[in-house]
């Protein structure tokens, strides 16, 4: 994996949490806060489990196990 690949997915998991976020608030302006979470959980499952990815991928470059490329 190369560094703009990196900072591509953290850019794209930091949208996805801002994402669940809007999708939360929105939602519970219709409907009840319980069906709202439901909504937004899917977004905020891939965004945790890309976070996840992205740290694995981190400590690994720094015990020098799998580097990210230039």
């Amino acid at each position: 994996m190369h560094r703009s690949g990196f900072v591509k997915l953290s850019v794209l998991a930091f949208g996805l949490i801002l994402v669940s976020f809007v999708i939360l608030g929105f939602s519970r302006l219709l409907i009840p806060y319980r069906t709202a979470r439901v909504l937004a959980a899917p977004t905020t499952l891939l965004a945790a489990s890309l976070v996840c990815y992205l740290f694995v991928r981190a400590a690994l470059s720094k015990l020098g196990v799998a580097e990210i490329g230039e």
